[in-house]
């Protein structure tokens, strides 16, 4: 019926909850799930877990591993990105280490900043080979993008390299569950409506509306100012809607690095007022490996294991594709004009309707000037990124690090370039060299 090639399978829990999506979903039968990961072990730890599933659930699937990427490719319908380069060890823990000796701190350093750069760079090559992989084994198939930096990426692979992407991500389908949740306003997310556009992780929610057509915005304010609601884990967003106006779809802890306002070393005691989590993502990743590790013998050891649907978007598009039957999610895609006021080679999140055709962005009108003003701070960074990875000009990657709005605020330039210089030096084994050019 059709092919699914997971690159990146090693990515256990993740491989689980999307291929268990469409492992569940009986209309789809006969079709073959592709596994391929550089590391053996993590690769066989996905088979193990996925081949359970699928038998509990009458083995509609065949799932194999590929030692060969190419092979892995050949004649996929569908592709799952998922790939972490350079891994927890040593890049991620390289990407917060160097940068904090410089006196930058940082949260997640996974989208924009400093770590959001240099995980781009890394990633980049590994997209190209892909590329042509694909251009030769299965050019028309949909490459579904979950790995980060999102923007940067997906809008790398649309404007360079030509593939057929769309970028994935969980932050909007989370956005308003999670805000009306710290309001205690769940009684009104059921047939509620709502608009959210912007880029991702810095997307806005423009207007929200309960069933009867209602504008919520008045309510969330009040509440978001009532000190009676419990919003501790959030205080960069709420204060950020305060401040400009509209509520966004990312975390605090994410969006306190994607702008210039919160970690600063002049005023640490914005760190313990907005309750922000400096070194996030390197507590995260080794509090996942401790949970895997323990998780791991029960899981593997479970012959029937069960699965609960999730809420990433892999399913409704390949039952789009597959059937024919629109569904409009939320995607990264390049810019055609879809947010007038954003620059047409910017990689944007907006609604997308996907059928048989393809993908089909919504027209969105002009973002409010503030909100398109603030995502410009990213998306400069994102532009000279694409740019300076696609002409390997070191020059080119130390502006977008000048440029980046929490860099900036805390460094000065000299101090910016010596640190672009200190980590490729330091992640040179997956980088192809690059020039100094004006």
């Amino acid at each position: 019926m059709f092919k699914l090639t997971f690159i990146g399978a090693g990515s256990t829990i993740f491989a689980k909850n999307v291929i268990g999506d469409i492992l569940i979903t009986p209309e789809l039968k006969d079709y073959e799930i592709a596994l391929f990961d550089i590391d053996p072990t993590r690769l066989d730890d996905s088979y193990q877990i996925l081949s359970a599933m699928n038998k509990r659930y009458g083995e509609r699937a065949r799932i194999l591993t590929y030692a060969d990427r190419k092979k892995a490719l050949d004649q996929a319908d569908f592709i799952v990105n998922a790939i972490q380069v350079g891994g927890y060890e040593p890049a991620t823990v390289t990407d917060f280490e160097i940068p904090k000796r410089f006196g930058l701190r940082q949260t997640i350093g996974d989208t924009l900043g400093i770590g959001g750069i240099f995980r781009a760079l890394r990633t980049i090559p590994v997209l190209e080979e892909i590329a042509l992989e694909i251009k030769e084994v299965c050019p028309n198939a949909l490459f579904l993008n979950y790995t980060n930096p999102m923007a940067i990426l997906t809008g790398y692979l649309e404007r360079y390299l030509g593939i057929r992407t769309i970028g994935l991500c969980h932050s909007v389908q989370a956005c308003v569950p999670e805000l009306f949740r710290t309001l205690e306003m769940d009684d009104l997310l059921e047939g509620h409506q709502s608009t959210i556009a912007g880029i991702n992780h810095q997307a806005w929610l423009l207007n929200i509306c309960d069933q009867d057509g209602t504008d919520l915005y008045p309510l969330i304010k009040t509440r978001s100012k009532n000190p009676n609601y419990d919003k501790t884990w959030d205080l960069v967003r709420h204060d950020m809607m305060d401040k400009f106006g509209y509520y966004l779809t990312e975390s605090s802890e994410h969006t306190a690095e994607y702008v210039p306002f919160y970690i600063k070393s002049t005023h640490p005691e914005l760190i313990e007022r907005f309750h922000i989590p400096l070194d996030e993502y390197p507590r995260r990743c080794e509090q996942q490996i401790r949970d895997w590790n323990a998780l791991k013998v029960t899981i593997l050891q479970d012959d029937h294991l069960e699965h609960v649907a999730s809420n990433e978007y892999a399913l409704s598009i390949i039952k789009a594709v597959i059937f024919n039957e629109p569904v409009t999610i939320h995607g990264n895609v390049m810019n055609q004009g879809f947010i007038p006021n954003l620059p047409k080679d910017a990689c944007v999140e907006v609604p997308c309707t996907i059928d048989q055709t393809g993908i089909h962005p919504h027209m969105m009108d002009a973002l409010p000037h503030q909100c398109a003003a603030l995502n410009m701070t990213n998306i400069n960074v994102q532009l000279l990124t694409m740019e300076g990875a696609y002409q390997r000009n070191k020059s080119m990657i130390a502006q977008a690090a000048f440029l980046d709005p929490h860099t900036g605020s805390e460094l000065s330039m000299d101090e910016i370039k010596s640190l672009v210089d200190a980590l490729f030096d330091a992640h040179h084994q997956y980088l192809p060299p690059y020039k100094e050019m004006p």
